[in-house]
């Protein structure tokens, strides 16, 4: 992979529609993309979501049913469930300042900068909050999708899946979670994915890109 560059390697991704349950992911490679999503940038540093590293059979078993029986989710190694905060507030957000102080020091500065930060994000009604936070968790996946293509591992994004359902099998509404994206690791199984000889369709950059000078 070292002699592969950065653009090979997304040219080579793609959504895998269909994975080979007998070729995992290897470990150290999902603990790479982890990290890649712990180190994402988030706004004002918040990092305000959860990700969940779901292995177990019966409950990915669960989470396909109610993903309309996508079957990456079961023949993938490991199923990547990004949770957003569903709402921002004090106890949440004092977390964050503490870390800072933690890894900076007490400094004036980070009190000021995340009062100023509270007093607009508390008032606000919770959906306008989760939304954010949801921007903010599809940062990491971005970073995830990267970071398993650097690696030769296989994903797929998904937003199609009933997220009440989910969030039940999980238990994310008690944790003050909402799911946002799923996405499954592994290794693609190339005589069964109809998509994997279809050539790579994009929008040309002079169609998508406005250069203003």
């Amino acid at each position: 992979m070292t002699n592969t560059s950065l653009t090979e390697r997304m040219n080579w991704r793609y959504a895998v529609k269909a994975m080979d349950p007998a070729s995992p992911a290897p470990q150290d490679k999902v603990d790479a993309i982890i990290e890649a999503v712990r180190m994402a940038p988030t706004s004002s540093g918040t990092q305000p979501f959860e990700l969940f590293v779901v292995t177990n059979p019966e409950v990915r078993a669960q989470i396909r049913e109610a993903a309309y029986d996508q079957s990456p989710i079961i023949d993938g190694s490991h199923l990547l469930v990004f949770a957003a905060w569903d709402n921002y507030t004090e106890e949440r957000l004092e977390e964050v300042v503490q870390l800072n102080k933690a890894a900076r020091g007490d400094l004036p500065a980070i009190d000021d900068y995340y009062g100023n930060l509270k007093a607009n994000y508390l008032p606000r009604d919770p959906e306008v909050n989760y939304a954010h936070a949801a921007r903010q968790a599809y940062i990491a996946v971005g970073f995830a999708l990267l970071a398993a293509a650097e690696l030769g591992v296989d994903s797929t994004p998904m937003e199609g899946f009933v997220p009440d359902q989910v969030d039940e099998i999980l238990g994310l509404r008690e944790k003050g979670l909402r799911s946002v994206v799923l996405m499954p690791l592994g290794n693609r199984n190339p005589e069964a994915d109809w998509l994997l000889p279809m050539p790579k369709v994009r929008k040309s950059l002079d169609t998508l890109v406005t250069t203003i000078a």
